[in-house]
């Protein structure tokens, strides 16, 4: 093999991260994330909201719902899940409300 062939191999495409919303967190290790961009439309130059809901890898369970979580793509998990948990970037409020009555 010389060097460029090698390259080709072990080159990847970047990954992509998003900043979404938990919808639901009701299964094992497998949360949705509703994620929303702002994309221009290409003939009335009006700004348009898209939601995509996708299914994100959480080893770990540590994702509730309502949480603002960060996603990154990754390899194939299942058929559905291609995304994976990479931080919860905050808690819900009524989560946290929740934990701190409990203690008191």
């Amino acid at each position: 093999m010389t060097a460029d062939e090698q390259t080709k191999q072990t080159e990847r495409k970047p990954r992509r991260n998003y900043e979404g919303v938990v919808v639901a967190a009701n299964r094992d290790k497998t949360i949705k994330v509703m994620v929303e961009e702002l994309t221009r439309h290409p003939r009335y130059n009006k700004y348009l909201r898209r939601r995509t809901t996708m299914h994100v890898h959480d080893e770990r369970n540590e994702a509730k719902t309502g949480d603002r979580v960060e996603i990154m793509e990754c390899r194939p998990v299942s058929k559905t899940k291609t995304w994976r948990l990479v931080r919860v970037v905050r808690r819900s409020e009524s989560v946290t409300a929740g934990a701190t009555e409990s203690n008191q």
